[in-house]
């Protein structure tokens, strides 16, 4: 008499199922966090570049800049905090640096650290 061949099962565990969704809850979690923190750096990216082509002193790049600022409610960086200079093509260059940080957990942190240079 012949036996059929048995298959084993395939597929998680309910732990595997649990730690995958511990793992997708935490990322989400960071992730929503994150999130609001990338998007305001583009904006601040999008206001100096914004600042230094229609700006041509550095009281004007400013002034352009915290017009843009009062718009898209920008608080990590302000006017006085943009370093202005010129480059040898004698182009406005607008420079910042900035940190930011999310706490996850007692003493743990995820930093931001945020360094640009723009023409």
């Amino acid at each position: 008499m012949k036996q059929a061949p048995r298959h084993r099962q395939r597929g998680m565990s309910f732990i595997g199922v649990v730690l995958w969704g511990f793992i997708i809850v935490a990322l989400a979690i960071v992730g929503s966090k994150a999130v609001p923190i990338v998007i305001e750096n583009m904006n601040i990216k999008k206001a100096a570049v914004k600042a230094a082509r229609q700006g041509t002193t550095v009281q004007e790049v400013r002034a352009i800049y915290e017009r843009s600022q009062a718009i898209d409610d920008m608080t990590s960086v302000n006017a006085n905090d943009l370093e202005v200079t010129k480059d040898t093509d004698g182009k406005i260059v607008v420079s910042y640096s900035y940190e930011r940080d999310i706490p996850l957990y007692g003493p743990a942190y995820l930093v931001f650290r945020f360094n640009d240079s723009v023409k």
